[in-house]
């Protein structure tokens, strides 16, 4: 089993910035690209950005340098940076990895609950 739990979400103030966190645990036996999605109500969920085991990252359009992911290969965790939010940045975000649970095992995507990520204006 693997379970990826974010946290770091909440409330702020447009024009701030929040750390998301995300850990892969369980039953990992190698990790992939890892990332965050996000979905805003009445929206599809949309990607954020994503980077790779060597730290290659490739972001969406509306990120505009605004936010910045890294992961700590070590710990099965990537951290979602974010600056200079926006109300429109408004949504729960939710993170994704793509693990090798056993040797020679598929990869498959897991995704975690998600964090809700508030920008009042």
């Amino acid at each position: 089993q693997v379970q990826l739990v974010e946290s770091g979400g909440g409330l702020v103030q447009a024009g701030g910035s929040l750390r998301l966190s995300c850990v892969a645990s369980g039953t990992i036996f190698s990790t992939k690209n890892m990332g965050w999605y996000r979905q805003a109500p009445g929206k599809e969920r949309e990607l954020v950005g994503d980077i790779s085991p060597f730290g290659r990252t490739d972001y969406a359009d509306f990120v505009k340098g605004r936010f910045r992911i890294t992961r700590d290969n070590d710990k099965n965790e990537v951290y979602l940076q974010m600056s200079s939010l926006e109300p429109d940045d408004t949504a729960v975000y939710v993170c994704y990895a793509q693990i090798m649970t056993q040797y020679r095992d598929p990869w498959a995507d897991y995704w975690g609950q998600g964090t809700q990520v508030t920008v009042s204006s």
